[in-house]
């Protein structure tokens, strides 16, 4: 990593925690290079791109100083209600000023061909800048395999409906998994089987059992950051699935959605160990960013891109949008702002953790192991009355998820579990939700009734 980007987020890291308060003036270049052991231009380097986020600002002849703050912006601090149930990122983190600066560029760059239909596969100059992009997620593909959608949902959807080579109808998820596609796969009628997905992972065995019997079309897995248990599969799987995809000819779809939210070093994609090209590797930029944004982006097997693309007829996501998001990407801002809403969700899931070793003594509630991302899985006692649980939780202005919704209708190996998440949870409000959980639960426990 540069040593100015690390730099620059311990300074930004300092203005949001008060150690450098509104207004403050900010140490001279010389006097910053002695305290990072750095040389002046990397200081200088650190404090250009901190202005251009509007963290701070130059005065001729005097200095840089911190951007004053009118006050917060969205008061989310100021609820009394612990909000462990949104999956949107935190309003507060939103990267509204840097991105008004690279709508700005783009119109200026791009002028009226921002205001055309466009191509159906996207932006072109974005789609060329993704090729870099995804290279550093491991993702290894050519601009024509890339392909720009309104989110992922648009490419799941358009998944599920295509024929595939394999001639097979069946999608197998995961379970429990993504609610909304759930859903969708029921409404619409499609061929679709689960296999159960606990935080200690897979039976591969299993998955590889119902690959080999056929009729699976693919296999739809979130591998990091799983929604709703928040667990990452191990290297030894996600290699272990790529094998399986290649020797029954079995596709899988990767939502990689939460593929910024950190992850340990050398963690790849199961798209990085296929080498039969039976990955479609999907991002979206809505967990990132801010959810309005309505982008993703899907790399498919050249095996799939006619019949893709001839579902996608038409253009339906914003060109400015897509003008933006590359002038995002490619000035850097992408990163900074990865890095800083790393760091702050980091610090949510070490209070939750902190707030569970210590109000769970007990060991009522079965914790997901999770040091990054957004969920995490709170796995309760079979006794416990869900809905009576989640009824009183919100009288106490404490908002959870029930687990049932994340699994097909039919299916009965379910386990009674909180989804947790962090997103929207305030970090000053977290032990006090975790302890009011681990009460309720208590109370559940001595007064049980099986739901």
């Amino acid at each position: 990593m540069k040593k100015y980007l690390d730099i620059l987020t311990d300074i930004e890291q300092k203005i949001n925690e008060g150690q450098f308060a509104s207004g403050q003036k900010l140490p001279s270049v010389r006097n910053a290079a002695k305290l990072y052991g750095c040389s002046a231009n990397t200081i200088a380097r650190a404090y250009v791109e901190l202005e251009k986020c509007h963290a701070i600002y130059s005065i001729a002849q005097s200095g840089y100083y911190v951007v004053e703050k009118l006050g917060k912006r969205l008061n989310v601090t100021e609820s009394k209600t612990v909000d462990f149930s949104s999956v949107s990122p935190d309003p507060s983190v939103f990267p509204y000023l840097d991105f008004q600066h690279c709508l700005n560029k783009a119109l200026d760059t791009y002028k009226y061909d921002l205001f055309t239909c466009g191509n159906s596969k996207g932006l072109e100059t974005l789609r060329q800048t993704l090729v870099s992009h995804l290279a550093g997620y491991q993702v290894f593909a050519k601009m024509e395999q890339i392909i720009i959608t309104s989110g992922a949902n648009q490419a799941l959807e358009i998944l599920a409906k295509i024929p595939f080579p394999n001639g097979n109808s069946v999608i197998l998820v995961e379970q429990p998994s993504y609610d909304i596609y759930l859903r969708f796969l029921e409404a619409e009628g499609i061929p679709v089987q689960g296999i159960t997905r606990t935080t200690a992972g897979i039976d591969l065995r299993e998955l590889e059992e119902k690959f080999r019997q056929g009729g699976i079309k693919f296999f739809y897995t979130m591998p990091r950051h799983h929604s709703p248990l928040g667990t990452s599969y191990s290297a030894d799987e996600r290699r272990a699935i790529a094998r399986m995809a290649s020797k029954y000819d079995v596709y899988v779809v990767e939502d990689d959605y939460m593929a910024d939210l950190g992850e340990e070093p050398g963690t790849d994609p199961i798209y990085a160990y296929n080498r039969t090209s039976h990955i479609v590797y999907l991002k979206s930029f809505s967990k990132i960013i801010f959810p309005g944004l309505r982008l993703g982006a899907a790399v498919l097997p050249e095996k799939l891109l006619e019949s893709f693309c001839e579902y996608k007829r038409y253009a339906d996501t914003s060109q400015l949008s897509q003008a933006a998001l590359e002038v995002y990407i490619k000035n850097g801002m992408y990163d900074r702002h990865k890095r800083k809403i790393c760091s702050q969700y980091a610090a949510r899931i070490r209070a939750l953790n902190e707030a569970v070793r210590q109000y769970n003594d007990a060991g009522l509630l079965s914790i997901s192991d999770v040091r990054s991302g957004v969920y995490v899985q709170f796995k309760l006692p079979q006794t416990v009355n869900l809905e009576r649980l989640i009824e009183r939780l919100a009288a106490k202005d404490i908002v959870v998820v029930s687990g049932k919704q994340f699994y097909l209708s039919n299916y009965l190996e379910r386990e009674k579990f909180l989804r947790i998440s962090i997103s929207r949870a305030q970090p000053e409000q977290i032990e006090e939700g975790v302890r009011e959980i681990i009460e309720e639960v208590r109370r559940e426990v001595k007064s049980p009734s099986m739901v």
